[in-house]
């Protein structure tokens, strides 16, 4: 049994090397925060869909990738879990100019930091995508 220290970087990571590899789909093993993670990646339109896949503990998370993106997904982890990275809500930093994507876990759930600046609350910086 291989015990994972930080499943929001290991799942963001396959997804990167899938994209590397040019698959046109990964498997994560699931919980409800990487799928919330995954909500987000559709929504920001860095993967095209995910479902569920599997039977009772051995359920995963099915991540169709897009296969039109041109440029090279990039992964930066903020917040580890030896170190938490906290911003307020007029605080967030900007992510190549805008163009990129900062995934924030607040009160409310998981969000990217465009959605949680229109909301007007703080959270916990996960990752950088661009």
């Amino acid at each position: 049994m291989v015990i994972i220290a930080d499943p929001i970087g290991d799942m963001l990571i396959r997804v990167k090397n899938a994209y590397m590899a040019e698959r046109k789909e990964t498997l994560v093993p699931l919980s409800k925060e990487k799928e919330a993670v995954a909500k987000v990646l559709v929504e920001t339109e860095i993967i095209e869909k995910y479902e569920v896949v599997g039977e009772g503990i051995h359920k995963e998370l099915q991540l169709k990738l897009r296969t039109d993106r041109k440029t090279m997904l990039e992964v930066k982890r903020i917040s580890k879990p030896g170190r938490r990275i906290y911003v307020r809500a007029d605080k967030y930093p900007k992510v190549k100019g805008g163009k990129g994507t900062l995934l924030v876990s607040t009160s409310k759930g998981i969000m990217d930091s465009k959605r949680a600046q229109k909301l007007k609350i703080g959270g916990e910086l996960l990752a950088q995508l661009f």
